[in-house]
């Protein structure tokens, strides 16, 4: 479900960009400089609603819903446990044929040294 949700937010998104792309410009940036009169621009009371901004106003409704939607399933997927908390729970992975060792939950910690009588190269705790 989440893989299919995060295709339509991408599609969403890519048809988002195409339509504002598509969009004719209004003048100069945030209707600053020329144009000024009765034309609609943004400074003005009232725009024009054209069918390009009402497509953009829909696709940007459906993007956030679509990213709401699947920041929802994400966390309802989530374990709530760190990766750290999961070293231990891994499986162990079979041998393959070139001989080396299969990888367990502890073979991804840093080696332990013999306790020898000087003590090895880690410090104790004590």
């Amino acid at each position: 479900m989440e893989t299919v949700v995060l295709i339509i937010l991408l599609l969403l998104a890519l048809t988002l960009i195409g339509v504002v792309l598509l969009q004719r410009s209004e003048g100069g940036g945030l209707g600053m400089g020329g144009g000024g009169g009765a034309g609609g621009g943004l400074m003005t009371g009232r725009s024009a609603a054209t069918a390009m901004a009402k497509l953009t106003w829909i696709l940007g409704a459906a993007f956030m819903a679509a990213a709401l939607a699947l920041t929802i399933i994400a966390a309802q997927q989530s374990s709530g446990a760190s990766v750290l908390d999961r070293i231990g729970d891994a499986p162990a992975a079979a041998d393959d044929d070139a001989g080396s060792p299969a990888l367990d939950g502890e073979s991804l910690l840093p080696p332990v040294p013999a306790q020898s009588g000087d003590g090895g190269l880690v410090p104790d705790a004590e």
